[in-house]
């Protein structure tokens, strides 16, 4: 089973727990995608939902296959949402981001009864952080937020390269409008006091932990996918 076909066995156990005529938050990245084909075969044959996609990405690819979209102001309460992740832990905390979509993907996340991750095994990790963390920040005070992040990283014992993303000859610009910096710390032994700290730094938009936010994990690997609850 290769990289895509794990991906696929995740979407379709994910969309088992999807019934018709729910209000449905779909994710942005590779396994999210796999997850609105699926969906659109169903919907296709007849199963009602109302989905707030994270991102004008995902929106694209649901228009496109006939899956039936509702902004979030016009759907402010969700039953549950489906999104991808660049790691997971043990905990269910994860750690998102990767494709840029991380400030509307927890906003949606967060106005979700429920959130399944779906992930290839190559996602799980013991701890966080072997992916460098994405924090979105405004583009205004670029240099002093860049400055402020090493300092309160410096506190918590991390250090690690922050590389603002970049995009062809440019910047890489959010859908809101801002910019995503890249913390290659290596390993995040104390998650949530990072998040803490970059929560009050006023230039931070958001930041790519997502903290006790997923209810369930369903992980792909070559022999089939199986289904983690939050330990915690």
């Amino acid at each position: 089973m290769d990289a895509r076909e794990m991906k696929i066995k995740a979407a379709a156990v994910a969309l088992t727990h999807v019934e018709s005529g729910m209000r449905l938050g779909i994710g942005t990245g590779s396994t999210a995608e796999e997850f609105v084909r699926l969906l659109a075969e169903k919907v296709a044959g007849g199963f009602k939902i109302e989905g707030v996609p994270t991102s004008e990405r995902t929106a694209r690819l649901c228009v496109e296959l006939g899956v039936p979209l509702k902004s979030l102001d016009e759907l402010p309460e969700l039953d549950l949402t489906i999104d991808g992740a660049d790691e997971v832990d043990g905990a269910l905390r994860l750690i998102k981001g990767g494709g840029g979509a991380l400030l509307r993907e927890k906003i949606v996340a967060a106005a979700s009864g429920r959130m399944i991750v779906i992930a290839d095994e190559s996602k799980l990790v013991e701890t966080l952080g072997q992916f460098p963390l994405p924090i979105e920040v405004n583009p205004f005070g670029l240099v002093s937020t860049r400055i402020t992040i090493e300092k309160v990283a410096a506190k918590l014992g991390l250090s690690g390269s922050l590389a603002i993303r970049r995009s062809g000859d440019g910047d890489f610009t959010t859908d809101g409008g801002h910019h995503i910096i890249d913390a290659s710390f290596g390993r995040i032994p104390d998650a949530e006091a990072l998040s803490s700290e970059l929560n009050s730094i006023p230039g931070v938009v958001e930041h790519g932990l997502f903290l006790n936010m997923a209810a369930l994990a369903i992980i792909a690997g070559p022999s089939g996918a199986r289904t983690l609850q939050a330990n915690r």
